[in-house]
């Protein structure tokens, strides 16, 4: 698609903003005594509400004079200082991004705008190659020099003016170390808090992505996905995450886990926000086609049919949440009907040993191209000899496991990758095509467990599996609060359907207005998840 064409499209997203004016997401959502708003003093931008603001907006506001990027970034940056060391998100900042800023606001000036996210400050996730400042996965293994290349994606967000504002924490090597990892803990960055609560986990390797947007640190973030770890995050922290179509985003120069399953997607805290950052990081502006303005998101759930895979095993309170939620959407005009895809116990039951033959495969080529241990028993011999990277947890089981596993021209580890593209895309396409759906809704995620390095995680969440393992998009849209712990809503959809996902979900966003701002609070009281 042509620049005009983007920028028609853009400003049809804007006029339908403008127009209808956005209804205050936290309308609805306040739960008794929970209040809604951040807490006071934070910094901000004058006559913007970072924590609500929309791209849309944002780009308005810059087209007629009223806000520059500088002004914007610079805001951003002081959140950043105030905030960060509270949750510790966000690993670095970018020192060229107000130098970034200026070179968007002159083209403002000039009218001659590359799109969208020229002048958004946007955050990436530290597994993500940039040129200019470290990619370390979380591991002091990568900790020296900066790859030799930006990352695909990273050159299509400076190509499209967005200012790179900074690397966001992870857990080490996308929680693919360990048999019993800490999410959003690595060796580089130490331990991110969630923003609700700060003594419960943020969930899933995008955590400082999540967290940071959840905090209202940047306009988008960037996370990538092997099996749940944009869509978990994204609901344990309240905001949006979009795990686009295997191939859809280039994964040139991003630390793997497996070609067959990585994808790096947007995060955001509204849909309109990734959608528009989906098309950049696609190059594909289709994903803007069928997204809906502010006025017609109000109807958009008339007649649709949503599957509601309801996952009890995640708790009664979450169980709750997914009946309210589904009166929400059938009094909107949706038909919710409850599913169970299919395979579930095979895919879970093949899916990890793939995992580790990739992985080996992949972590290799990828450790060539980088100084440092340059294949993974060197990884492994680095982990066992730098005691800063058993500081949470001391074990590497899987980088061992995956040392001795079936290479991939292995008869053996081909069969099963076979089989599990098979049965993956079977769950979701007989699930749908059964029920006449037009996409499958299942809990996210449960309430954010409380971080322990001793015991590890509690995150047996199946329901990211079927979209992650058969390479179809899935989206993560806030849905209510558990405890004052979000939960989010997962939605998938078919093969390359994700524009169709993306208005649905931005119906649904419009329909259920779950969102509220964290209140950064110690811990919560008795019974409590």
């Amino acid at each position: 698609m042509t620049k005009r064409s983007t920028t028609a499209l853009v400003a049809a997203l804007v006029a339908g903003f403008l127009l209808t004016g956005v209804p205050d997401p936290r309308a609805d959502a306040a739960e008794p005594g929970g209040g809604s708003a951040s807490p006071p003093g934070l910094p901000g931008l004058p006559g913007v509400d970072l924590d609500t603001v929309t791209i849309p907006e944002l780009q308005a506001r810059m087209a007629d004079g009223s806000l520059t990027s500088s002004a914007l970034t610079a805001a951003y940056l002081r959140r950043i200082e105030a905030i960060n060391p509270v949750i510790n998100a966000v690993l670095r900042t970018d020192p060229e991004a107000l130098r970034q800023a200026a070179a968007s606001d002159a083209r403002h000036r000039r009218g001659d705008t590359r799109g969208p996210l020229d002048g958004i400050p946007v955050l990436l996730k530290d597994n993500v190659n940039t040129r200019d400042t470290p990619t370390t996965a979380g591991s002091l293994a990568l900790a020296g020099r900066p790859p030799r290349t930006d990352a695909a994606m990273v050159t299509r967000l400076r190509d499209a003016g967005a200012v790179i504002l900074g690397k966001t924490n992870l857990s080490e090597w996308a929680n693919f170390r360990a048999t019993k990892p800490t999410s959003g803990w690595s060796a580089v960055g130490g331990q991110t808090h969630n923003p609700y609560v700060l003594d419960r986990n943020p969930c899933g390797s995008s955590s400082g992505s999540a967290a940071a947007l959840a905090a209202s640190l940047a306009q988008v973030a960037i996370g990538t996905e092997t099996d749940g770890s944009i869509v978990c995050p994204a609901g344990m922290n309240g905001v949006v995450g979009h795990k686009p179509t295997l191939g859809l985003v280039s994964q040139a120069g991003v630390v793997p886990i497996s070609a067959e399953q990585d994808t790096a997607g947007p995060m955001a805290r509204n849909v309109t926000d990734a959608a528009l950052t989906l098309a950049v990081l696609s190059g594909d502006d289709a994903t803007l086609l069928g997204l809906p303005d502010e006025a017609a998101r109000a109807g958009g759930l008339r007649g649709k049919r949503i599957g509601l895979w309801r996952l009890p095993s995640l708790g009664p309170e979450v169980d709750a949440v997914m009946a309210r939620t589904a009166e929400r959407l059938r009094d909107a005009g949706a038909e919710v009907v409850e599913v169970t895809p299919p395979y579930q116990q095979r895919l879970a039951e093949l899916e990890f040993p793939a995992l580790l033959s990739e992985f080996r495969r992949d972590v290799n080529a990828y450790l060539a191209t980088r100084d440092g241990p340059q294949d993974l028993a060197a990884l492994i011999e680095f982990n066992r000899t730098h005691p800063a990277e058993r500081t949470c947890f001391a074990g590497q089981e899987l980088f061992e496991q995956a040392l001795t596993a079936p290479a991939t021209t292995d008869p053996a580890y081909r069969a099963v990758r076979a089989e599990l593209k098979n049965l993956s895309r079977r769950s979701v396409d007989e699930t749908m095509a059964a029920h006449r759906l037009d996409a499958i809704a299942a809990p996210a995620n449960p309430p954010a467990w409380t971080t322990d390095c001793a015991r590890g995680d509690n995150d047996v969440i199946p329901s990211s599996t079927p979209a992650a393992v058969a390479g179809y998009p899935s989206l993560s849209v806030p849905a209510g609060f558990v405890n004052k712990l979000p939960v989010g809503l997962l939605l998938t959809a078919g093969d390359r359907q994700d524009a169709e996902l993306l208005a649905l979900g931005a119906a649904v966003e419009h329909r259920l207005k779950a969102w509220r701002a964290p209140r950064y609070l110690p811990s919560v009281g008795p019974g409590a998840p």
